[in-house]
């Protein structure tokens, strides 16, 4: 067996438990390999996190907060490979508590003693100024509906960008992200104008700070400090939430598992350029953005529960601030 072990470097305490994490593997008879998380956007150490998972990675365990847990779920893309998140970071809505210790959550997920929660994650397809675009191709030529499922079908892309697209062969850039794409104003620091479409149904002409488009899992991130639903984690649709639109008509849209949510931005001035950022990463193009199309992923992203608190119970505490009682604040004065 074969386990990726990622780290928080900036974490003193998370380099201390890889190294006891991976003296435990060692002495079971296991393999390891230790990647920084720093590491995960160079390309040095993408290629030893992706010589891992080509060796045949079983499980990767990540010792970090929330947000440590999103590199290596954008490195470990749709392959399949489970995610145990140990929180060494504040918040830790995604990982699993680490008070027992970093070697008894690890060995109850080698001994199946966790629960496998399979998250939708999303694909996202970009179309610059001046390239085709395959999509609204491929619907002119078939069905719009069998358009959309190969479109969901075909590929994920890598974590530091693109993998299966190359505008230079007509296809889209392509990108993964497991919380959401967020589509906001540029450096100018200038509101975006964009048509919202849903699977090719034109929902609305905006004009605002951006759009973002989050899964189940993001709703509890930016989606919700936009205005967004909170979405329990099984959902497989997506959440489409207008950022500050100019406008008094406007509502975060939940999709079905099958939809695709265009945003056409080929209207906005490029005095108005857009800014694309994917889990908090930031895109970088040499053109301005014409169309993005955000669908479900190919594959979910398996994450490890280890004894934790449901959604809901999670929910209440660090949103609502109910103890473990359900008690509030005030009811506890």
């Amino acid at each position: 067996m074969h386990i990726l072990i990622v780290r928080n470097n900036s974490n003193s305490r998370a380099v201390d438990a890889s190294l006891l994490l991976a003296t435990y593997v060692s002495t079971q008879g296991m393999e390891c390999t230790l990647v920084d998380s720093s590491d995960l956007s160079s390309p040095d150490g993408c290629e030893r996190a992706d010589a891992a998972l080509a060796a045949g990675a079983d499980m990767a365990v990540v010792l970090g907060g929330d947000g440590t847990i999103l590199r290596t779920a954008r490195l470990v893309g749709t392959r399949g490979v489970p995610i145990l998140g140990i929180n060494f970071g504040r918040l830790g809505f995604l990982a699993n508590s680490g008070e027992e210790g970093v070697v008894a959550v690890v060995a109850a997920a080698l001994s199946d003693d966790v629960v496998a929660e399979r998250r939708t994650n999303l694909r996202i397809d970009v179309v610059c100024e001046g390239e085709a675009d395959p999509w609204a191709d491929e619907a002119d030529g078939e069905d719009e509906e069998d358009a959309r499922a190969d479109r969901a079908e075909s590929g994920f892309c890598s974590a530091l960008g693109p993998s299966s697209g190359d505008p230079a062969d007509g296809r889209a850039r392509s990108f993964f992200a497991l919380n959401e794409l967020a589509v906001t104003r540029g450096a100018n620091g200038r509101i975006i104008d964009f048509d919202l479409s849903v699977s090719g149904a034109l929902i609305a002409e905006m004009r605002g700070d951006g759009l973002v488009v989050a899964t189940a899992t993001g709703s509890t991130a930016y989606a919700l400090s936009a205005g967004g639903p909170l979405v329990a984690p099984g959902f497989t649709g997506l959440v489409a939430v207008p950022l500050a639109p100019h406008t008094l008509h406007s509502r975060a849209i939940v999709t079905a598992g099958s939809d695709v949510v265009e945003m056409d931005l080929s209207k906005n001035a490029d005095a108005r350029e857009a800014t694309l950022f994917v889990d908090g990463e930031p895109l970088s193009f040499d053109r301005p953005v014409r169309r993005v199309y955000v669908s479900r992923g190919a594959a979910p992203t398996v994450l490890l529960r280890y004894r934790g608190k449901g959604f809901y119970e999670r929910v209440s505490k660090v949103f609502f601030e109910h103890d473990d009682a359900g008690r509030s604040p005030l009811a506890r004065s």
